[in-house]
């Protein structure tokens, strides 16, 4: 037809047709960096709240959340869609959907949040909080037929447990905690997040990579050269800011004039690698490796953006032989650790990048190698600033899934001190129950 406005000339123009255009907003191809997590677990992490007078009951603060947390998932949109494959063996996978997150109540009214925050968690109230948090077990493999999402309220007797599962091969700690925070914000009646999430995946990778995918967990866990996974305990060590400070302080005291100094996380770290190869008890010419999960947003060049919501992480290892990290001084083995993170800059980011997508693989345990020490999460989370409307958590703990000999998760100390570190840590129960009697740790742990 003509356009009639009234000019002879707009005559010759003639409009064959009209559309509307809208962003491609629910599909996000996951990038090279998700795909290393595809036959990890869902990350689940724990948060435990008093409910003070005035906050409502256990529905109407439930009600809230949930309704919060539909708000957040409208800017955090891949958590509301499942995990999809382009067609073919060893397709690309993508995020699609909105289908949303599942959302599960619960009630422990038996349960007061002293008995699972408290310095003195033992074995039973570890088992207990395993039930409180969704999808143990689950591989985010699943995610192409389950929610990326699961959160669970448990009704306590003062108060309320808010266990969260999320599909690892969607996002990592950084935008794990970003979401988290952003919920909050809204529950407490904001408009609209601080902080928007940037889900242009290009961002990080663009490279299209396939997988031939296993045909469940269980298929793949058979292929595990380290057999079935070994029984855990799980324990919290809490080091207070002084206490960071004089391991901080000891692991430095040697350094020539002009050396660059450990950072509080290599001091730490050090410390934590030491005591648990003691514990392990191992042989001198025993290799034992330290993996930490390190943050890869401003490694990259040019460096993505802190808001960018995905997996941009990569493990960065270090290994020695036990007898030289347990015969050496402190600086030994800090130095180790600031050497082989200093390294990964940029160039080794993308080297690794293109190995993987050289010879993609589904990744065990066991990929991180002897007698590991893993580091993931971080103390510079702001874990204990997640407040939905009714104060800060008692407690932010990790949930079963991912949880392999020597995998360590820090947190900021539950105390509210700006330097203290809690460090949650699995090892096999007899190494486990020699760390807990270890003088040299426990003095300063406890001191």
């Amino acid at each position: 037809m003509a356009v009639d406005n009234g000019d002879a000339a707009a005559m010759a123009v003639a409009v064959t047709g009209t559309r509307t255009v809208a962003p491609a907003k629910t599909r996000v191809t996951l990038a090279t960096f998700d795909l290393p997590y595809i036959t990890f677990y869902y990350n689940q992490k724990l948060l435990l709240y008093r409910l003070p007078q005035g906050a409502g009951d256990f529905q109407d603060v439930t009600a809230r959340m949930a309704d919060a947390l539909g708000g957040a998932l409208a800017y955090f949109y891949p958590l509301a869609g499942r995990i999809r494959q382009e067609k073919g063996d060893g397709g690309a996978l993508y995020v699609d959907g909105e289908e949303g997150a599942e959302v599960v109540e619960a009630a422990a009214e038996g349960v007061s949040v002293d008995q699972l925050a408290g310095e003195d968690c033992g074995e039973e109230a570890e088992k207990l909080m395993q039930q409180l948090i969704p999808y143990t077990g689950v591989m985010n493999l699943e995610g192409l037929r389950r929610p990326l999402l699961a959160v669970q309220f448990t009704k306590l007797k003062d108060g309320i447990a808010v266990g969260c599962a999320f599909n690892h091969a969607v996002l990592d700690g950084t935008a794990t905690w970003h979401f988290m925070s952003s919920w909050a914000e809204l529950c407490r009646g904001a408009a609209a997040p601080s902080a928007l999430p940037i889900h242009n995946r290009a961002m990080a990778r663009s490279v299209r990579v396939g997988l031939t995918l296993p045909a469940s967990a269980e298929a793949h866990e058979k292929t595990d050269p380290n057999g079935p996974k070994k029984p855990l305990v799980a324990r919290v060590f809490s080091f207070p800011e002084p206490v960071v400070a004089r391991i901080k302080a000891a692991a430095n005291a040697a350094l020539p004039p002009g050396a660059k100094p450990f950072s509080a996380f290599q001091s730490l770290g050090a410390h934590i690698w030491r005591s648990v190869s003691r514990a392990r008890e191992l042989g001198p010419a025993d290799i034992t490796v330290f993996a930490v999960f390190a943050d890869c947003r401003s490694r990259l060049d040019p460096p993505v953006p802190a808001t960018y919501f995905g997996n941009l992480i990569q493990a960065v290892f270090t290994g020695v032989p036990a007898g030289m990290l347990l015969g050496g001084p402190p600086e030994l083995a800090a130095g180790m650790l600031q050497k082989a993170i200093g390294e990964h800059d940029a160039a080794a980011v993308t080297r690794r990048l293109d190995e993987y997508e050289a010879a993609p693989k589904l990744f065990h345990y066991s990929d991180a190698g002897p007698n590991c020490v893993a580091v993931g999460s971080s103390p510079r989370f702001r874990v204990y600033d997640v407040d939905f409307g009714f104060g800060r958590p008692e407690r932010v703990r990790s949930g079963g899934n991912n949880k392999f000999d020597g995998m360590v998760y820090l947190y900021p100390g539950r105390g509210g001190d700006s330097g203290g570190i809690d460090v949650e840590l699995a090892l096999q129960p007899e190494p486990m129950q020699r760390l807990e009697k270890d003088e040299e740790f426990l003095q300063v742990a406890a001191a």
